[in-house]
């Protein structure tokens, strides 16, 4: 069965759960209540406090429990309850700027475990992941809208993510690879600004939900101060954003430039109303790196069963 997953510094994405946070805690002993997944012997619970920032994902085993919820939760969602092991192939992927030097040992993270066994709602699952196709963000969100990308002549992809803004240029609809870039300007940084400016100006502890909520013109329950200083500071950081990518000679008042990333869709007021972008395209759906990963896949599986 082949599941694709985002593997972001703010959340895990997949084609047909909710997005969940990147966090989660281990026990010895069973927790009570939340979402808690056994797994040799430990109990792990998703949290809303995420992993601090990795570059490597690699590192421990933390990202690799994480992928485990989200192969239960698809496997759920497809009522996929087969006996013995489920043999899984994995699409996912890293920033323009990490994949070649990271893509080969994200990769291997997932493969040559064997037969994984765990538990999640009570339920038992056995997973045997055989096959790992890792593919760079960005173009995977660009490749959901090929069709309208196919003609133009240059495109400039901008994915904002938990923590970094990765960017790669289209043309006719192939990327090139020479214009492309992680920047380290995701929305954890705002974040953490934001929180800074609020603690010192209001004496409140804000946290990122409230934030969200802010950003997204929802009922967050704080004061109008409050409010003016977060969104302030979101205008500067797109400002800020925008000026970084011009800096690298990147065109930004002519031809398409596409924002994708559950960091664009946070700050589309603020894109839209800066002047350093003519007309700005997004893609709403924040999933879209993820269902890109799969339809790479699935076209690099048919390119090998063709022989090319």
């Amino acid at each position: 069965m082949l599941i694709s997953i985002d593997h972001g510094n703010k959340q895990v994405k997949t084609v047909h759960h909710a997005p969940f946070t990147s966090g989660l805690v281990c026990s010895e002993v069973r927790p009570f209540g939340g979402e808690t997944l056994t797994y040799q012997g430990r109990y792990y619970t998703l949290t809303d406090q995420r992993i601090p920032y990795r570059r490597d994902k690699t590192e421990d085993e933390r990202f690799f429990v994480l992928t485990l919820f989200a192969i239960a939760y698809e496997l759920e969602a497809a009522s996929f309850y087969g006996a013995g092991p489920v043999r899984v192939q994995l699409a996912v992927g890293l920033p323009p700027a990490h994949y070649g030097a990271q893509q080969k040992r994200f990769a291997e993270y997932f493969l040559n475990r064997g037969t994984v066994s765990f538990t999640l709602h009570d339920r038992p699952y056995e997973v045997l992941i055989d096959e790992v196709g890792c593919y760079p963000q960005s173009y995977a969100a660009a490749i959901t809208v090929f069709q309208t990308l196919q003609s133009s002549p240059r495109a400039l992809i901008i994915d904002i993510g938990g923590f970094t803004a990765d960017y790669l240029l289209l043309r006719n609809g192939e990327g090139d690879l020479s214009v492309c870039d992680s920047l380290e300007n995701g929305v954890i940084l705002l974040y953490n600004r934001i929180k800074s400016r609020v603690a010192a100006e209001q004496d409140l502890l804000l946290d990122e939900a409230e934030i969200d909520a802010i950003l997204l013109g929802r009922d967050s329950g704080q004061p109008d101060a409050v409010s003016q200083i977060v969104r302030h500071q979101a205008q500067e950081f797109v400002s800020d954003l925008l000026s970084s990518l011009r800096e690298r000679m990147l065109e930004l008042k002519s031809g398409k430039v596409i924002f994708t990333g559950g960091g664009a869709v946070l700050l589309r007021q603020q894109i839209e109303a800066s002047d350093k972008v003519r007309e700005p395209v997004f893609i709403e759906d924040i999933a879209a790196n993820v269902k890109g990963y799969q339809l790479l896949y699935q076209a690099e599986r048919i390119g090998r069963h063709n022989g090319y």
